[in-house]
C-alpha cells in the first residue's frame, strides 16, 4: 500500500471544502471513500463530528458517539443538520441527521448520530488506565494488506493496515478476534479525535474470518466511547483490537478497543453488523 493518496481526496481536503449555512454543514463525498454501495462509516462519522463542532463548539472533547447507519450515502453532496439538544455545565448533547437528495428530488436519510461532548473536571475517582496487552506480531512484522482496486473496499486506499493476530476475512479461521495496526496515510490537518473516530471503524468484523468465501457485511449501529488523548506521534500506527462477542441470525455483536500509537487507550466501540451469508 503506497504512502501516497495523490489520485484521491484526503480527509483533510474533504474537511477543508465543507460549507456551513446556519445549523447545516455540507460535505462533498468522493468515490475513493466508498465501502460497497455506501460511504465508509468511519468517514461519515468523523465528518459529522466536525459538523457538530462547527455548529455547537469545539471547546469540549467528544466523550461518546452513537451512530445509526440508516441508508446508503453515495458520492456527492451530503448534508448534516445539527441540533443542540441540551447544553449543561459540563456536558453537551448534540444530534445530527445525514441526508442526501435522490434522483427524484426526495430527501433520503443516510444516518442519525448523537454526540456527547464533556469538559474535564476535578474528581475524587482514582485514574484507571488499562494497559495495552501484548500481540503476536509487532507493527514491523505484521502482514501489510495491499490495496487491490475492485477487490478491497475503495476507502482502504487511504489507510495502512497491518494484520498482527487472529482472523483474516474469508479464510475459514476458527478464531473470533483480530489485532491490527492501522493509520491514516495522509494525517496532516486531521486532529487525534477525528482520527480516533475514523480508525475505530476501519476494520472488518473478525466474524468474517469464519467464512470460506466472500460475503457482504454492513454496520447497522455503532456506539463509540472515547478517552481524550494527547500524543506526539501523529503519523504513527494505532492498534485496533476487535472481538466478536456473539453471532446468530445473520448479525454479529462485536467490540473494538482502539489504542494510540504510544499505547494509550483511545476508544471502546460496540457494533451490530449484518452479514449477508
Amino acid at each position: 500500500m503506497s504512502d501516497s493518496t495523490s489520485s484521491s481526496t484526503t480527509l483533510a481536503q474533504l474537511l477543508a471544502a465543507r460549507q456551513q449555512d446556519g445549523t447545516r454543514v455540507s460535505f462533498t463525498v468522493t468515490t475513493d471513500w466508498q465501502q460497497g454501495r455506501t460511504t465508509f462509516g468511519g468517514l461519515l462519522s468523523s465528518l459529522v463530528v466536525q459538523a457538530m463542532r462547527d455548529v455547537c463548539g469545539a471547546d469540549w472533547p467528544l466523550r461518546a458517539l452513537q451512530t445509526n447507519f440508516v441508508g446508503p450515502v453515495v458520492p456527492g453532496l451530503m448534508n448534516v443538520d445539527v441540533t443542540l439538544l441540551r447544553q449543561g455545565k459540563n456536558v453537551r448533547q448534540v444530534q445530527a441527521r445525514v441526508t442526501q437528495t435522490d434522483a427524484q428530488g426526495q430527501e433520503q436519510v443516510g444516518g442519525v448520530l448523537l454526540g456527547v461532548f464533556g469538559s474535564g473536571r476535578e474528581s475524587a475517582l482514582p485514574h484507571l488506565r488499562p494497559e495495552q496487552p501484548a500481540v503476536a506480531k509487532d507493527a514491523q512484522a505484521a502482514f501489510r494488506w495491499p490495496y487491490i482496486p475492485d477487490v478491497m473496499p475503495a476507502f482502504t486506499q487511504h489507510l495502512d493496515f497491518r494484520h498482527a493476530e487472529g482472523a483474516m476475512p474469508f479464510t475459514g479461521s476458527p478464531e473470533w478476534h483480530s489485532r491490527t495496526f492501522v493509520r491514516l496515510l495522509a494525517s496532516d490537518g486531521v486532529d487525534a479525535e477525528l482520527q480516533a473516530v475514523m480508525l475505530a471503524d476501519a476494520g472488518p468484523t473478525p466474524a468474517l474470518g469464519q467464512l470460506k468465501g466472500f460475503a457482504p457485511a454492513s454496520s447497522v449501529s455503532w456506539a463509540l466511547e472515547l478517552r481524550p488523548v494527547a500524543f506526539s506521534d501523529t503519523k504513527g500506527l494505532w492498534r485496533m483490537d476487535k472481538d466478536a462477542l456473539a453471532t446468530g441470525e445473520g448479525y454479529v455483536n462485536e467490540k473494538t478497543t482502539l489504542w494510540t500509537p504510544d499505547g494509550q487507550l483511545a476508544a471502546f466501540g460496540y457494533q451490530v453488523v449484518a452479514v449477508y451469508a
